[in-house]
């Protein structure tokens, strides 16, 4: 006999004095940049969780549509409320904002993320498309990543920063249909050199795909690549991160280029 699931219920009675903070990522509800997250959160409000069950990370804002999403509760965290999903980052925001929560975060934060988002990675993001998602449901978001792809990456500078920028936009919002994107130098604590604001650097992946054959002499391929930054603006986040800095980049949402609407509208579109 199949054993059944318990239908997921809206469990989570909002405390009237503490901020309720989403916490997600796209490197698993059992990584340890979860983990540090957690714990700073809950020094800052009512922490609860529903992230991926397993690793996402490259998975840009994408959603499941084809197959059932399942939502387990789950204990990593201690006494935090904790949901893994089965689904995309993106997808454990909309379930955590429709079936989790009974009304909208004060705060999303996704991270903290084994690796740097920094620059075009935004795109390619998990950790960034759920703070994305959650700026969409106008929830005042937030992506922390570390630049360090080690399990045991040291978070003690990542949690401090945590807490100074997620405190300060508790207390004082963000710009609609904004999100921020931070990174963090792998530096300790006295090494580091401050916060800056800063845009997001010009710089793209040059890919390679690694050809190799399978046992049985079939092709597949491993995606190498380089990540070329030609952009040497002091005021990008590849400068500030190069320099010891954490970057902080506003993002938005809105992909339109409007500075070429009046170069389009000058060319001649008779249909």
């Amino acid at each position: 006999m199949t054993k059944q699931r318990k239908k997921t219920k809206k469990v989570f009675g909002a405390p009237k004095d503490r901020p309720v903070i989403l916490v997600t990522n796209d490197d698993g509800v059992t990584s340890p940049g979860l983990k540090a997250l957690v714990e700073v959160m809950n020094e800052l409000g009512e922490a609860v969780v529903v992230a991926p069950d397993s690793p996402q990370s490259g998975m840009g804002h994408a959603i499941t549509i084809h197959s059932p999403l399942r939502l387990d509760r789950v204990d990593y965290h201690g006494d935090t409320l904790s949901y893994q999903c089965t689904g995309t980052p993106v997808d454990c925001v909309k379930l955590a904002v429709n079936k989790i929560l009974n009304r909208k975060p004060d705060l999303l934060v996704s991270g903290i993320n084994h690796g740097s988002n920094s620059s075009i990675n935004v795109i390619y993001s998990g950790t960034m498309s759920a703070a994305m998602e959650g700026a969409i449901e106008g929830i005042p978001s937030i992506g922390f990543s570390l630049l360090n792809y080690k399990l045991d990456a040291d978070m003690t500078t990542s949690k401090h920063v945590a807490k100074v920028i997620a405190s300060n936009i508790l207390k004082h919002k963000l710009p609609v249909n904004t999100l921020l994107n931070v990174n963090i130098p792998d530096l300790p604590p006295d090494q580091l050199k401050g916060i800056k604001v800063c845009r997001q650097a010009l710089a793209k992946w040059k890919e390679e795909f690694d050809e190799r054959l399978d046992p049985h002499g079939v092709e597949y391929y491993w995606l190498t690549g380089k990540f070329i930054n030609n952009d040497k603006g002091m005021d990008t986040d590849e400068w500030a991160l190069e320099n010891g800095y954490v970057s902080v980049v506003p993002v938005e949402f809105d992909f339109t280029a409007y500075h070429a609407i009046t170069y389009l509208n000058n060319m001649k579109w008779n249909v």
